[in-house]
């Protein structure tokens, strides 16, 4: 294997394979919503995945690295997985019962942010639920590297960051169904030292 591909590959991994506190408390209110099938926008090597599979959920991913897809694929993921950008969505006509993201939304800016809600919303069926996890202006990095816009930084080299807050989140999911909005401290499972970051958890249902 190249030194690059290594290099990424555990880049990649660095969070672990446990899945986030988020996914374990997401699950949990889709099975009580009696949700079947899902879309993963953003599913990465699958860490976050398999908490649904593992519980009877089928999942449909989305993901720009093939690397991750290949490490999804290695570590026994075989669920369906586009290969691309979420900019790029929908990938099918298909209509899910629930749609998870955890940590992507954040990456965006404002127009990229405003078509995800919408392309998610559009693909829930009716009385559907999605959830996002984004990081909040709580969050250690928040305010850190070069401003680019409010809330917007270029925390280091070639990684922008949008830092939400209750404001921020009524704003850009009060059109499509906001239900529940609620903090969440993620613990990072792969490296106990780190400090813990704090997420925003965002609920949102399509109504009839």
């Amino acid at each position: 294997m190249e030194f690059w591909e290594s290099s990424f590959i555990d880049k990649q991994t660095m969070w672990g394979f446990e899945p986030t506190d988020s996914a374990i408390l997401t699950n949990e209110f889709f099975l009580e919503k009696k949700i079947k099938d899902i879309l993963i926008p953003g599913i990465g090597y699958g860490r976050n995945a398999k908490v649904f599979i593992e519980n009877g959920i089928d999942v449909t991913g989305i993901e720009i690295s093939k690397t991750a897809i290949n490490l999804a694929r290695q570590s026994g993921i075989d669920s369906r997985i586009f290969h691309g950008s979420v900019n790029d969505m929908p990938f099918d006509n298909k209509l899910y019962d629930g749609i998870f993201s955890h940590a992507l939304i954040h990456l965006l800016n404002k127009q990229d942010r405003e078509k995800f809600i919408k392309d998610c919303y559009h693909q829930l069926k009716p009385n559907g639920y999605m959830v996002f996890t984004t990081v909040s202006k709580k969050a250690p990095m928040f305010g850190k590297g070069k401003q680019l816009d409010k809330d917007y930084f270029e925390i280091m080299a070639g990684v922008k960051m949008y830092f939400y807050d209750s404001d921020s989140i009524k704003q850009d999911f009060g059109n499509y169904g906001l239900v529940e909005l609620s903090e969440i401290d993620e613990p990072n499972k792969n490296m106990k030292d780190k400090p813990s970051i704090n997420f925003l958890m965002v609920i949102c249902k399509k109504e009839l």
